[in-house]
């Protein structure tokens, strides 16, 4: 598995990101478990998650399953050393207490120790805010990341849908403070969804801030939908609509996929890889056969001539913005 550094940091991650949403909702522990220790054989360092999952009356749920397996036989194992290990912050943990959610110093304190007791750790190595709080002024966010950085809690910190704005906005801020300041951006990214390309990509670029996309195959669509629409989650009404709405793209999408002999999930994964600016594409599996697809994608180079064919399936929005819609 390819390394590559988090944006501007000397912090080496895999290009794949181990995404762990699903752990606890969709998949057990047990499985949920197996599937850490094969991304670790394979190569896969990075791992991310966020307090929130889990979901409902089960928020932090997710946190405990990569906990426990960190703990496995006393933590002798060395999986903590060998991965790293992020994080979010943002949504409401603790119903009916009003600063139990979003971004002020008391919650992002708070939040912080309550992650680290379920993830059975001493340290955040990439704190990431889950959203933008526009009610918190960022003097006050800085001011308890800069407190967890000086306690060992955190190493680095990041964002995750944040405006291109935003991303300065917290960069800036915190050049004055003398801080390292945002060092990632999550974004919803993928060839279906290329609205960052307007700005927050080359935002990205300025300021050396490496970009993880989430949902890189569009909820499942880029995963070959076609083929399995009639069942499984893809057969609910939502997910029928958004096939029908592009079904003439996912046609011709798969069709090239087919072409060059290359499962759509892959193809999608590789195209993203092959963007400027994207550190690591956050994969999120249900099963082991979803991961090692993930882990074969990877490994695969789409030549120019298929990178063009995508490129008119799935048009972006004309390059960065005001170029793409004035001159």
């Amino acid at each position: 598995m390819e390394l590559t550094h988090l944006g501007r940091t000397g912090l080496k991650v895999s290009r794949i990101c181990l995404g762990t949403m699903n752990f606890g909702p969709q998949t057990e522990e047990t499985l949920s478990h197996a599937i850490m220790d094969r991304a670790v054989d394979a190569g896969i360092n990075f791992f991310d998650t966020a307090n929130v999952y889990g979901w409902g009356e089960n928020k932090g749920r997710t946190e405990t399953i990569i906990g426990n397996w960190l703990a496995q036989d006393g933590g002798r194992s060395g999986r903590r050393e060998r991965i790293v290990l992020a994080t979010k912050v943002y949504g409401a943990m603790y119903d009916g207490i009003p600063n139990g959610g979003r971004l002020s110093a008391f919650h992002i304190r708070r939040a912080c120790d309550d992650s680290l007791r379920r993830l059975k750790t001493d340290r955040i190595d990439l704190y990431q805010m889950h959203h933008v709080d526009r009610d918190t002024p960022w003097d006050e966010i800085w001011q308890a990341m800069e407190i967890l950085v000086r306690e060992g809690k955190v190493l680095y910190v990041g964002s995750s849908n944040f405006a291109a704005w935003n991303i300065v906005q917290g960069i800036e801020t915190a050049r004055q403070r003398h801080l390292l300041g945002l060092v990632s951006e999550q974004s919803h990214y993928n060839l279906m969804t290329r609205t960052p390309e307007l700005e927050v990509v080359p935002a990205c670029r300025a300021y050396g801030v490496g970009l993880i996309p989430w949902s890189p195959l569009g909820g499942g669509l880029l995963g070959g939908v076609l083929a399995k629409a009639a069942s499984g989650r893809r057969s609910d009404a939502r997910i029928q609509g958004l096939v029908a709405k592009h079904r003439p793209a996912l046609e011709a999408y798969e069709k090239l996929c087919a072409e060059i002999g290359h499962k759509p999930a892959n193809v999608g994964l590789a195209w993203l890889l092959q963007m400027p600016q994207v550190t690591a594409p956050i994969v999120g599996p249900r099963t082991m056969d979803q991961l090692e697809d993930a882990v074969v994608a990877e490994g695969l180079k789409l030549d120019a001539d298929v990178m063009k064919k995508l490129d008119a399936i799935w048009p972006g929005p004309g390059g960065q913005a005001p170029e793409a819609y004035a001159w």
